[in-house]
């Protein structure tokens, strides 16, 4: 008697050898037909149960793919972990040996950015060293938004990818997201493994899309984090400027006021010793204002923040942070390779200055070292010139001047 699933035939229900020894009866055969029908509704139930509890994990899978890319730094934001969380994820669900997340190559063609896997090590290796050229057919179809699909993708002749002769039964899903395709998710099985049904390829290619806009809404989410961030340091800016500034300098400007009219010589020293340091706190400020003021990390650095940085590599040698001022717009004015040799004669300085500086002692202050660039400074024979000035601990001993001319065509 066939057994019938959803109007396919599923298998066949044989019955023989009846027990008295006698014929099967029409009644027998009835009952027979009842149970091959029976068998085929049971079957064909089974069947969409485990169809949907499939479609279930594949929805999770992408919900837990949103959730995760959206929570935070905790759960790696940054643009590699969330591709490898893709990759993960996909590679679980479809019970695949390898999932791989593909993105366009500068030079054409794609390359694996972020691949999870149960092959060796060697093979991840290989996976990140290869690349698809862009002659290759599954980059066409990649491009185009389609999806591509294999039974065996060691002898396909479309995929020319070095890593291709370890699987089987391969999907490679467009990352699709606003018409835009951001790259593919490649989930393989191994050689030998069972096909990708029907069913698996739909839930595999909605995932992909699902993804695709889950990396886009974590990256303008981060874009906004950032943007926060930029704001707040501008605030900070602001207030150091318009508040904390202008309230120093009226105080120096009462101090000023006070020493003029001081009739004891101490007096009168003191008090121009506080208006210096006064001077020098609004010109840390100033740079402190514009160390705030620099554009993202992604964006190339300019010699103000790489000044800033060699003097914050100095303080632990110090035991403070050297004050550093700058006359000038530095940025515009220096090129790379003027850039390159000041910042070479500032570390030679303050190895100088830091190295045959005994420890000092627990009562007392620690070394201040003074650090100033001039984009503005006339050179002897008159040309326009960059002058760096490093003065040692308390302005101990003469301090180190070097000077270079600036070079046509780096004056912005």
């Amino acid at each position: 008697m066939p057994v019938q699933v959803q109007g396919e035939l599923f298998g066949t229900l044989s019955v023989a050898g009846k027990g008295d020894g006698g014929q099967f009866s029409d009644a027998d055969l009835h009952l027979v037909r009842i149970l091959a029908t029976e068998a085929g509704i049971a079957l064909s139930n089974a069947r969409l149960h485990s169809a949907a509890r499939q479609r279930r994990r594949w929805i999770d899978g992408a919900a837990s793919i949103t959730t995760a890319l959206l929570a935070g730094p905790e759960t790696g934001s940054t643009t590699a972990n969330a591709l490898t969380v893709v990759a993960e994820k996909g590679r679980e669900l479809a019970e695949a040996a390898t999932g791989a997340v593909l993105l366009p190559h500068a030079e054409g063609g794609m390359e694996v950015v972020a691949i999870s896997t149960a092959l060796s090590e060697a093979v991840r290796t290989e996976a990140y060293r290869g690349r698809i050229p862009p002659r290759s057919p599954v980059v066409h179809q990649i491009d185009a938004g389609l999806a591509v699909f294999s039974d065996d993708f060691a002898d396909d002749p479309r995929s020319v990818s070095p890593i291709s002769r370890h699987y089987g039964p391969a999907m490679l899903l467009p990352l699709r997201s606003s018409g835009r395709v951001l790259g593919a998710l490649a989930l393989c099985r191994m050689s030998g493994d069972r096909r990708f049904s029907h069913t698996e390829r739909t839930l595999g290619t909605q995932f992909a899309a699902q993804a695709a806009v889950a990396l886009v809404l974590a990256d303008r989410h981060r874009d906004r984090e950032r943007l926060a961030v930029f704001e707040d340091r501008d605030r900070i800016a602001r207030d150091l400027h318009d508040l904390v500034i202008q309230r120093l300098f009226a105080t120096g400007m009462l101090l000023e006021t006070a020493r003029r009219k001081a009739l004891v010589p101490e007096v009168r020293e003191g008090v121009g010793q506080a208006v210096d340091e006064l001077e020098a706190t609004i010109q840390e400020i100033r740079t402190a204002i514009i160390a705030l003021q620099q554009g993202p990390p992604e964006a190339p650095p300019g010699l103000r923040t790489r000044v800033l940085r060699e003097a914050g590599a100095a303080t632990a040698a110090l035991g403070t942070r050297p004050s550093v001022r700058f006359t000038g717009p530095v940025d515009t004015r220096v090129d790379d390779k003027g850039a390159r040799e000041l910042l070479a004669a500032l570390r030679e300085a303050l190895a100088d200055v830091t190295a045959p500086a005994p420890a000092p002692a627990p009562s007392r202050a620690p070394a201040r070292v003074e650090i100033a660039v001039d984009v503005t400074a006339p050179l002897p024979d008159g040309r326009p010139g960059i002058r760096l000035t490093v003065t040692g601990p308390d302005g101990a001993g003469r301090p180190l001047i070097w000077e270079r001319p600036l070079r046509g065509g780096c004056d912005a």
